[in-house]
């Protein structure tokens, strides 16, 4: 197969970019990971979890009701209203001005802008336009600080800003959530069929966690592709590089080991890791499957290192225990001759 010419690839700052997308979203999902750990946590230890139920001490006022409930929209109106005070979220108010700001490369990375204006205006029914619904307004709520956070660098102002901000709606989200999808169930029972006002803390949990492993296996394919592309850019491995590559492989734990030697069959069907001495000719792999042997060799012998560092500093603190206890030992023993 011919390798992919430098045309067909995206710039460098792409991928960063596209990194730094899928490592906030991955820090939004450790957040509901966390929440759905301590509920069943909680669960465990007889104390039922953090109460469910949205809160309604959020204001009224501001925003009229989309097609949805109007109770909810109020709601998260309130929510909304809270982080657009919020003293970082003045660049997410209004669209971004491309113009005057010469971002030449914005509307070819970010292709559905959005801010906080656009979302007041729909909700009020500006223009024509209106929510079907709060989950509608949430997720424009998230694409405003996603925009922000894949156009942005890490290190960015915007970008902080905006994952600040982000994980603060968040936090509010979850706890309007138990309403919505309680409201969500009244619309699709028969008219005939008695329905209750509350759902259950459990129900919730689990369709929060059922939601957030649904976006975790879509964040792995995203890696996997992006690793395939960052691959294919690769240069063309050296013999010397190989020689080395197979050196690590020598030093990994068999756990590890097994690891890579999946990798390799990956690429190649034919290829039997279960034989008891495997045989790998490094010459006759693909450039695709040695440079993620070779990451992966890296990423296993650096953890190995930390491991073992770290086991080598708790043996000396151990050690240094030891003689401290013993030269008290030693000082009592001697005021006890005395």
């Amino acid at each position: 197969m011919d390798s992919p010419t430098a045309a067909e690839f995206p710039p460098v700052e792409s991928y960063q970019r596209q990194v730094d997308d899928i490592a906030s979203k991955t820090d939004v999902l450790e957040k509901r990971v966390n929440e759905v750990t301590r509920f069943f946590d909680g669960k465990k230890h007889g104390s039922g979890g953090r109460k469910a139920g949205g809160s309604s001490r959020y204001a009224t006022n501001g925003a009229r009701d989309c097609k949805g409930t109007p109770d909810l929209t109020r709601q998260l109106g309130g929510i909304i209203r809270q982080i657009t005070s919020h003293e970082w979220a003045d660049p997410f108010l209004q669209p971004v001005d491309v113009v005057g700001l010469q971002l030449d490369d914005y509307h070819k990375i970010i292709t559905k802008p959005m801010d906080f204006s656009t979302i007041q205006n729909k909700m009020e029914g500006k223009d024509g336009t209106k929510y079907n619904n709060v989950r509608e307004i949430y997720s424009d709520v998230r694409l405003v600080f996603d925009n922000a956070m894949t156009y942005n660098d890490e290190n960015h102002d915007v970008h902080i800003m905006a994952k600040l901000l982000l994980e603060k709606f968040e936090d509010k989200w979850l706890q309007l959530l138990p309403k919505v999808e309680n409201e969500e169930r009244k619309k699709e029972e028969p008219n005939d069929v008695p329905t209750t006002n509350n759902t259950t803390p459990e129900a919730t949990v689990g369709k929060l966690a059922k939601d957030t492993d649904d976006e975790l296996n879509e964040l792995y394919n995203q890696l996997d592709e992006l690793r395939r592309m960052v691959v294919q850019r690769c240069r063309k491995m050296t013999t010397d590089e190989k020689r080395k590559l197979g050196a690590g492989l020598c030093h990994l734990s068999p756990e590890d080991l097994s690891k890579a030697l999946e990798l390799v069959a990956q690429d190649n069907p034919s290829f039997q890791t279960s034989a008891e001495e495997v045989e790998l000719d490094m010459d006759a792999q693909s450039e695709t499957t040695l440079w993620r042997l070779k990451y992966f060799v890296r990423e296993a012998l650096e953890r190995q290192a930390n491991l073992a560092a770290s086991g080598k500093a708790e043996e000396s603190a151990k050690r240094k225990r030891d003689d401290i206890y013993n030269a008290l030992a030693k000082t009592a023993s001697k005021r006890v001759k005395k």
